[in-house]
Formats: C-alpha cells, structure tokens, sequence
C-alpha cells in the first residue's frame, strides 16, 4: 500500500478488517514497526476522533507523531502557475516536499468547500498533496471521502453481525448545516465490497453521486428501508445534484426508538459527532442498540492497521 484514498488502494479487504481487529485485541504487538517513524497529521479543519485515533494508532506502533493545524494562520497556494502576490505565502510544490523529509508517512484531513462540484469531487487538494510528497499519504478525510471512518464501520458490522449476509441501511436524517457526503460516499463504496444488502433510503433531491451509489437500491421511503435491517447507518449531507444546497430538514426523518422496531434487532451507527434529537432521538442513541462509542474506539484500530500495511512496505 503505497498511498491510502479509498478501498482501491487496499488488496484484501477481508485481512485488512481482521489485521484491525487483531491490533484491537493486542494494540502493542507491533510496536517496534514504527521506531524511528515520524507520522506527520495536518488538519485543515478541526477534530477530534481523527486526530487523536490516529495519533493514538501511530504511538501504539512506536511511532513519532506530529499534529498541525495546517488552516490556522499557514495560507498555502495550490494551483500551478499562481503569481503568488496575495495572501498565499507558500506553494504546496515547496510545502508538500518540505514535510516529506520531515515524515515517513503524512495524513491530511481536508473537507469540500461544497460551492464547487467539479474541483471537490477532483480531490483536489489531497491529490496536490500526493503529487508534490515523496513519501506515503493517508486521507484522514478528503472532500469526497472518509476512509478510516468506512474501516472502522465495517470491523464494527464485523464485530457485531450475526448473519453471514446482513441488512445494512445508509438513510439520510436533517441537519441544520450544510454538510459534506464524504462519509455517505466512503461508506457505500467500503460496503459495497463486502457481501452485504446494501439500500440507501434519502429524501427525494439527495441522490447521492452516480460513481458512489450506482448498482445500490435507493428509497425514498425511510421506513420501508428499516424493515427487518440489521445495521442502520445514518448520517445528513447536503445535496449533490444540487450542490451543497439544503432542500430539506424535515424532522420526520430523525432516527426513533419506533423505527428501530421496524429493524431485526437492527444496531444503530452514526460516525460522530452526532446532534441529539435532531439526526436521532436520545431513546435511540443511548440504548443498547447504539453503536456509536464501538465505532468511535475502533477509529483507532483502523488507522493503525493502514499505518501497518505501510509501515511493512518502508
């Protein structure tokens, strides 16, 4: 594994879910791979799960680890040929080969800016990032996609299925920001490689992106989709057809104890942060059918087994 963007980048998806839960099971195992490894996180925007997850996975390694808050007062200019007499102090041609020689390995958190289609779903920025580095890159979340949030996802369906062949739902719920479809789009692209059903229930207007969704049955009937699931996954983006537009917060779709009911014992997923009786109701949240918090420990064990991989190839 040279670079981590997607599921593309991973030959056995199978062995990568057990090689997290593995990791799980005795995190330090593996301690002395990452000696005299420097990880390098940049965080163009803020969290919380990603940054200390994987900061987290790379100690667990015997690795260095150095966080930036890369958007915080350090104006970098990405397009090529910029007469650079604005406010971009230095280019990412000088920026990306400076950090690789103070890294081994260099994860990036970057999100859309959700005005423009066509260079978001480009992932522009962490393919800059990956043209101008000598060394590996991981996504710790792109415009497009969440990759260490859809491993975690499925080593938590792994830890918790109890059929060979599980129902599994991704169903839209309001928000009242505009957010991105990372996420959704990672987590239909990491599940559609496994044996799972996968249906995804929305509001009409947030079909999502063809090269995400295609082949996926889709309704618009969210309790339709709950019958007899058995995980349900739910997460709000704003609209793709439509750009970053709101078209609708109807509170009609939050996730209640009443719709669970409909599931087959079905367990509820969210990646976090999540807004309380809003995306879904306290009954739901806080009950055992949550697996919330599950997801959010197995963050840790999904960036250490991609660190791994990648260390193994150093």
């Amino acid at each position: 594994m040279k670079n981590f963007e997607s599921v593309a980048d991973v030959n056995q998806l199978g062995s990568l879910i057990q090689k997290g839960m593995n990791l799980k099971a005795d995190p330090l195992q593996a301690e002395a791979l990452g000696k005299g490894k420097t990880l390098v996180l940049l965080f163009f925007n803020p969290s919380l799960r990603t940054r200390l997850s994987t900061e987290k996975a790379g100690i667990n390694l015997g690795m260095s680890v150095i966080n930036m808050n890369a958007g915080q007062g350090w104006q970098l200019e990405f397009e090529d040929g910029k007469i650079m007499n604005m406010d971009k102090a230095e280019h990412i041609r000088e920026a990306a080969a400076v950090i690789s020689q103070y890294a081994d390995i260099i994860g990036i958190r970057t999100f859309p800016s959700l005005t423009d289609r066509e260079r978001d779903y480009s992932d522009f920025i962490l393919h800059q990032f990956m043209r101008y580095a000598s060394v590996p890159l991981i996504s710790l979340e792109s415009a497009i996609r969440h990759p260490l949030q859809s491993l975690a996802d499925l080593i938590t369906i792994e830890e918790h299925k109890t059929k060979a062949r599980p129902k599994v739902v991704l169903s839209w719920a309001p928000h009242p920001r505009a957010l991105p479809q990372a996420v959704s789009n990672s987590f239909l692209e990491w599940v559609n490689r496994t044996d799972a059903e996968l249906v995804i229930t929305h509001p009409e207007g947030y079909d999502l992106a063809p090269q995400f969704s295609h082949g996926i049955p889709v309704t618009y009937k969210q309790e339709e989709a709950f019958e007899g699931a058995d995980f349900i996954y739910t997460k709000n983006w704003s609209s793709f057809n439509q750009y970053g537009k709101i078209l609708s917060q109807d509170p009609s779709w939050m996730i209640t104890p009443e719709k669970m009911a409909l599931t087959d014992n079905g367990k509820f997923m969210h990646c976090l942060p999540v807004r309380r009786n809003v995306v879904v109701a306290d009954g739901v949240l806080d009950s055992d059918a949550s697996l919330v918090i599950h997801q959010a420990n197995n963050r840790t064990y999904a960036a250490q087994a991609v660190l791994h991989e990648i260390l193994s190839t150093l």
